[in-house]
């Protein structure tokens, strides 16, 4: 399986369809060609692939979780970042939080930004993690039966 297989398959499991957050595979692949994204993934066993690119994971490898993020200007933008339900409560989601910082670090970020939806619960990850509200777009997302949700900008600068 190359990469875009497991993050589909991980989001599939993911994802509540009821909030409409995971990304199609053609929005995955489309992202994936920029320079300026980057993936992690990592597996059962809580242990990451290394990030980049043209990361294949071997044959062997079971994906637990991911991370997607866009690295611009001294920024990192964390756009996707999933564990599987059957994974959850192991440390595998903050210890993708942690990859994601050191990664961004590496590539020069001096900030790093995500975007929820109002009443995600990974908002107590992203907090421990040190991660800050930066500002809220109102009625930014659009549920499947109408309904719009706060989108809040969260921020952590790295020192």
């Amino acid at each position: 399986m190359d990469p875009i297989d497991h993050m589909m398959m991980i989001m599939a499991d993911a994802f509540d369809p009821h909030w409409g957050e995971a990304w199609t595979r053609r929005q995955l692949s489309d992202s994936m060609v920029l320079p300026t994204i980057f993936y992690r993934l990592i597996g059962t066993d809580g242990e990451p692939l290394p990030s980049g690119h043209e990361c294949v994971p071997p044959d062997e490898f079971v994906p637990a979780g991911f991370t997607l993020s866009r690295h611009v200007c001294g920024e990192e933008e964390l756009l996707l970042i999933a564990v599987r339900p059957d994974h959850r409560g192991r440390g595998l989601g903050r210890k993708l939080m942690e990859c994601f910082e050191e990664d961004a670090r590496k590539r020069g970020a001096a900030q790093l930004f995500l975007e929820m939806r109002i009443n995600n619960p990974a908002e107590k990850l992203y907090r421990s993690c040190g991660f800050l509200p930066a500002g809220t777009r109102k009625n930014y997302y659009r549920l499947k039966d109408g309904t719009r949700l706060d989108a809040v900008t969260l921020s952590r600068q790295l020192q």
